[in-house]
């Protein structure tokens, strides 16, 4: 199953992946970084499903994520 990790402190918030993401796992974080920014998260399993996921929730790994990020905050593993 495909894993995404996401660079908090890189992100700047635009928000794009969050846009792109086929299957819904990817929101705004509740919290702040620290540059003030609110970054974004991936949602994996029982948290996908609480906020509202697309249903068949698993990373699929299309890397349109990773590719739409304009500072490179998102990287997909396979």
């Amino acid at each position: 199953m495909p894993k995404i990790t996401i660079d908090r402190e890189r992100c700047k918030g635009c928000q794009l992946c969050v846009i792109y993401c086929p299957k819904g796992l990817i929101k705004p974080e509740s919290r702040l970084n620290k540059k003030g920014i609110q970054p974004v998260m991936f949602l994996e399993g029982a948290a996908a499903k609480r906020r509202g996921a697309a249903s068949g929730s698993n990373c699929t790994g299309c890397k349109f994520c990773a590719l739409i990020c304009p500072d490179g905050a998102v990287e997909v593993y396979r």
